[in-house]
């Protein structure tokens, strides 16, 4: 994240430890007292908290890649990776797993961060910058427990400082109903202090207002409350004007680096700078996702789509030859993807085709991953609307304007793909946006998330038209485990059924 490089560096050592490491070693984690005392001393702990989102060992790729790999749009290409990245697309992860051993820890690090800011705030005078300042704490809380309760259910529920390290060896999991109840008070809280515009010159890496609208429509299409994720996502396309916030006009331009900054489609993005310290605002998607020993990208060949997301998505759609590349330059010749050295099949392009770093330094490139953008708002104002009062002409109009975008093929009209049949069904619109979700936002974390909430699983993984077959999925998989070392550690914390 850009602008947090420059105030995280001195705060590195505050913001360190996790839940297991709040008991295993709590020397050097405990915030002084009188830490905060201005408005810049919050702000400074709220980066605390963003530098541990954009961690390499979070979003920069370890939580980021959990999440892709368990949707079926992504499998293991290279085999030979560790084996937790396997496990984890393979649907047999255990309480051991490595990856959910760095991600976990780090999400606690980061509330912590914000618990901490918030804490100091309150203690000031409540001027609306720092109510805007508790606000954009309550955002980042809410945003990393929503992550976490859609991964785990029920969660240690954390929202003050920990002063007494002691205190975490006692703590229980937080049922799933009572986290959603928290992440929309702290959201409704952000929405109401939050400014109309993202601060510092349009920074997408902070939330506005419409930022905390958008999340709530998230979290109400999640929960299947219908009526108020279309009432939010309405309100952000109601207010978009004000709010700078449109669709892009090339699909392609989303994943050019040297354009998202500042981007209107950008809703709240996470920001990369190239040169920063591993794993502090370090992103590793490009080689993750990149075919190995090409002239292009260095990559890991680690998560590769299959041939049947390739082989059934519609070459006439231009959102296919952004996201994917079936052909790449070995030695100055362009060869298709039957011979790559690596992984035989088409790969990821999105986070390496444009991300402004030479082919050498692509685990530190200068790639935006947008959390959430105008595009999405619209299909969850259709999908929500839909559920609500069935496939009308606002709830179709609004996946036509999504389509109308991808008509456009690098400043080309094309006609495919084509406005909504204005006879559909409910049943069959429903599945029809989630069809566009799925390749919209493809690759871009969010197709777990869908699986998940609309509880697909057993359709996508063990049907006859599965992606990715996974035969062994079962419902007990919609949760990662809880790592055993933080049970062998405190005896309230109970496993997840099946782990």
């Amino acid at each position: 994240m850009k602008l947090s490089k420059l105030y995280i560096l001195p705060l590195l050592t505050l913001f360190v430890l996790g839940c297991t490491d709040l008991v295993e070693n709590p020397v050097g984690r405990l915030i002084p007292d009188g830490f905060i005392k201005s408005e810049k001393d919050v702000q400074t702990a709220i980066y605390g908290a963003y530098g541990k989102i954009a961690s390499d060992n979070y979003w920069g790729r370890e939580m980021a890649a959990a999440i892709m790999l368990r949707s079926d749009m992504v499998d293991i290409g290279n085999r030979s990776t560790v084996a937790a990245r396997i496990q984890i697309n393979d649907f047999n992860a255990n309480s051991t797993n490595a990856m959910i051993g760095t991600f976990w820890p780090m999400a606690y690090q980061s509330i912590d961060a914000v618990n901490t800011a918030i804490d100091g705030a309150e203690a000031l005078e409540p001027t609306d910058g720092i109510k805007a300042l508790i606000g954009e704490a309550k955002f980042v809380r809410a945003f990393t427990y929503f992550n976490l309760v859609r991964l785990f259910g029920d969660i240690p529920y954390i929202d003050e400082p920990v002063r007494d390290p002691e205190a975490v060896a006692t703590i229980s999991r937080t049922s799933e109903s009572t986290v959603y109840q928290n992440i929309i008070g702290d959201l409704n809280y952000a929405k109401e202090n939050l400014p109309m515009g993202h601060p510092l010159d349009d920074i997408r890496s902070r939330p506005s207002r419409g930022t905390a609208y958008t999340m709530l429509a998230d979290v109400y299409l999640t929960i299947g409350n219908w009526q108020e994720a279309y009432n939010h996502a309405k309100w952000v396309i109601d207010n978009a004007g004000s709010l700078n916030y449109s669709l892009e006009a090339d699909y392609q331009d989303l994943f050019d680096s040297g354009k998202q900054d500042g981007m209107p489609e950008h809703i709240f993005a996470i920001e990369y700078k190239r040169g920063s310290a591993w794993p502090y605002d370090y992103d590793s998607h490009a080689a993750f996702t990149g075919m190995s020993g090409s002239d292009e990208v260095a990559g890991f060949d680690v998560a590769v789509p299959s041939l049947a997301v390739y082989s059934t998505w519609d070459s006439r759609d231009y959102r296919k030859k952004v996201a994917l590349a079936d052909s790449a330059h070995y030695n100055g010749l362009l060869v298709p993807y039957t011979k790559f050295q690596g992984t035989q099949r088409p790969h990821i392009a999105k986070y390496w085709r444009r991300m402004g770093v030479p082919r050498d330094l692509v685990t530190d490139t200068e790639n935006n991953y947008a959390i959430y953008r105008f595009a999405e708002v619209l299909l969850t104002a259709a999908e929500a609307l839909n559920e609500v009062s069935g496939p009308t002409a606002e709830a179709q109009g609004y996946v036509n304007q999504v389509r109308a975008r991808a008509r456009n093929w690098a400043g080309k009209a094309t006609d495919f793909p084509a406005d909504v049949n204005t006879g559909i069904s409910k049943d069959d619109f429903r599945t029809l946006v989630l069809e566009e979700r799925r390749l919209e936002l493809s690759f871009e974390f969010k197709r777990w998330w869908d699986i998940k909430r609309r509880k697909m699983g057993d359709d996508v993984f063990k049907g006859p038209n599965s992606l990715e077959p996974h035969p062994n999925f079962n419902d007990n998989q919609y949760l990662l485990p809880i790592m055993q070392r933080d049970i062998d550690l405190n005896q309230n914390l109970t496993q997840n059924p099946g782990y």
